[in-house]
């Protein structure tokens, strides 16, 4: 299992891959806080948000729908806040009847929803577009620049990193299963549901086990080569000129959004 499976970062030389990732690090933060600030139907800031994460895909070289398609798998999970629809008092649009209840979608709460959709989308593609451009190692330091707890950020860090360790011993896992599990052709291997929830309950036991014994085999390795609870990186993290001032574009541009936002 490699990187690959996970990194999502894309060599590009482009202006925003140059940029310090602490001022990426800082307006994928500030542009999400805005976006949550913003009040409900607040459309020309939705649109003009939107048209500062398209420009970003085109200095990032992405390509100007790259997060665009990426995002759209996260709408679904937006969806946990239909239930505005029915609980904001308003002026009724329509009812549903599911069984013996009687849902009234009121106007107030439709417009809370789709306001919720629309920040959700952009919030992602803006998360979407700082991994695409910043190596995980950088953003890891850019957080300890800005003095995120060190604890934080060695376990995202260490997450990170052995988390393709942990799917390796899942698919042998699985690959020993399917061994010990032959069959002949034309019928299906295993037994019911219950034995199929025991073997699942066994392996994800072994699992835990296994996991457990390689995590205390790599910190003694670590500890054994000077590991001191931080984490280096080959790169330098050097403000320049032209990162102070990309980062008070990008903050005067999420303050035009909100001034957008109250009209």
């Amino acid at each position: 299992m490699h990187f690959d499976a996970f990194d999502r970062y894309h060599e590009k030389e482009s202006f925003i891959h140059r940029l310090d990732p602490r001022v990426k690090a800082v307006v994928t933060i500030i542009f999400i806080v805005s976006n949550a600030l913003l009040p409900d139907g607040a459309w020309l800031a939705f649109v003009f948000g939107w048209l500062l994460v398209l420009a970003s895909n085109l200095l990032s070289k992405l390509g100007l729908g790259y997060t665009l398609k990426r995002s759209i798998i996260a709408l679904p999970f937006a969806l946990i806040a239909v239930t505005v629809l029915f609980s904001i008092p308003g002026e009724p649009l329509t009812t549903l009847r599911i069984l013996r209840w009687e849902l009234v979608i009121t106007d107030a709460g439709f417009l809370r929803f789709v306001s919720i959709l629309i920040r959700s989308w952009l919030l992602v593609q803006m998360a979407i577009l700082l991994v695409a451009v910043t190596r995980f190692p950088d953003l890891i330091h850019a957080l300890e620049h800005l003095r995120v707890p060190a604890v934080l950020t060695t376990i995202i860090a260490f997450l990170y990193r052995y988390l393709f360790v942990l799917t390796d011993e899942v698919l042998r896992l699985l690959r020993a299963r399917e061994s010990r599990s032959a069959t002949a052709p034309g019928s299906r291997s295993g037994g019911g549901v219950v034995w199929r929830a025991k073997v699942a309950g066994h392996m994800a036991g072994q699992l835990f086990l296994r996991s457990y014994e390689r995590s205390d085999r790599i910190y003694n390795a670590m500890i054994a080569r000077g590991y001191a609870g931080h984490l280096y990186t080959l790169n330098p993290h050097e403000m320049k000129a032209r990162d102070y001032f990309a980062t008070a574009f990008a903050i005067a541009a999420i303050f035009l959004t909100q001034v957008l936002g109250r009209f």
